[in-house]
């Protein structure tokens, strides 16, 4: 693949989902499909590390929200320090793999932290949501910016900021009391995209945001189409959808526009793709 097309192709890559509460891992043709979550408890929002041996995720613990760190190979898994005091959930690491990003939901409302996770300090929190929610963050790249979800237009729209919190600023346009709802954003690995889901009439639908133009188009259209995820060549992006009559994992070629089913079951849902992996970390049963 990299020969024909001059980059390299998503065949060493996989795709972790949850689905009744348990983390699974898939590979993009939808093959060899296996659980990868070691705990009863409910897990949600895994993310994969930029190295690809690792993931992080949420778990319900006594109504609170716990981030932990888990390895892909062993299952070793690691509770984020400070995590477990609220409702912590959507965690997503730096491209240097030291610093982790997550929302946190308390009574006086929800915004992003980061945490330094190398030396296991340093939480800070980045937004001030008196009278807005924050959530959902997704690093650039370079590690410089962080893409996230704010209430503060009314509707849950898409923000970006420094990766310090500063420069706070909207990202995806939207018309007032006209665009819907807008959320779960990721950034693409070359840093020139972020897709997200935005409600249309009713019904939500993917959409990608230009970095350099700050202009979104629409992906699909053909029934209820949410939370999409790059793969790391930042052509496909997986995302869910019940366009065959219930809920599954589907993946969409941006160059073509080809739509393709990934898993043929119901209930898969919040797919993370993975880094392009080595051979070692490939084979890691």
């Amino acid at each position: 693949m990299q020969a024909a097309i001059g980059t390299p192709g998503i065949a060493a890559t996989r795709i972790l989902f949850v689905k009744d509460g348990k983390v699974y891992q898939i590979d993009q043709d939808g093959a060899d499909q296996k659980l990868v979550s070691s705990s009863d408890r409910k897990a949600m929002s895994p993310a994969w590390a930029s190295d690809g041996r690792h993931f992080a995720y949420m778990e319900f613990q006594a109504g609170k929200g716990w981030l932990y760190l888990q390895e892909m190979g062993g299952g070793k898994r690691t509770a984020v320090s400070t995590t477990g005091s609220a409702l912590d959930f959507t965690p997503a690491f730096s491209p240097d793999g030291q610093t982790l990003a997550f929302s946190r939901a308390t009574e006086e409302g929800t915004d992003v932290y980061t945490i330094n996770i190398k030396d296991n300090c340093c939480l800070r929190r980045l937004t001030v949501g008196r009278f807005s929610d924050n959530l959902s963050p997704t690093f650039s790249p370079d590690g410089q910016r962080i893409a996230f979800v704010s209430t503060r237009p009314g509707l849950p729209q898409i923000y970006v900021m420094a990766a310090d919190g500063t420069d706070q600023q909207l990202f995806a346009p939207f018309d007032y009391g006209v665009t819907g709802a807008s959320n779960a954003p990721e950034w693409s690995p070359d840093g020139q995209s972020v897709a997200f889901h935005r409600d249309v009439a009713g019904t939500l639908q993917v959409f990608v945001l230009d970095v350099r133009t700050r202009t979104v188009r629409q992906l699909t259209s053909v029934g209820r189409n949410e939370d999409p995820t790059w793969a790391p060549d930042s052509r496909h992006l997986a995302f869910v959808s019940d366009r065959s009559g219930y809920r599954q994992l589907w993946i969409i070629d941006l160059d073509t526009g080809r739509i393709r089913p990934l898993l043929q079951q119901s209930g898969a849902r919040l797919p993370a793709w993975s880094p392009r992996l080595s051979e070692a970390t490939s084979s890691t049963p």
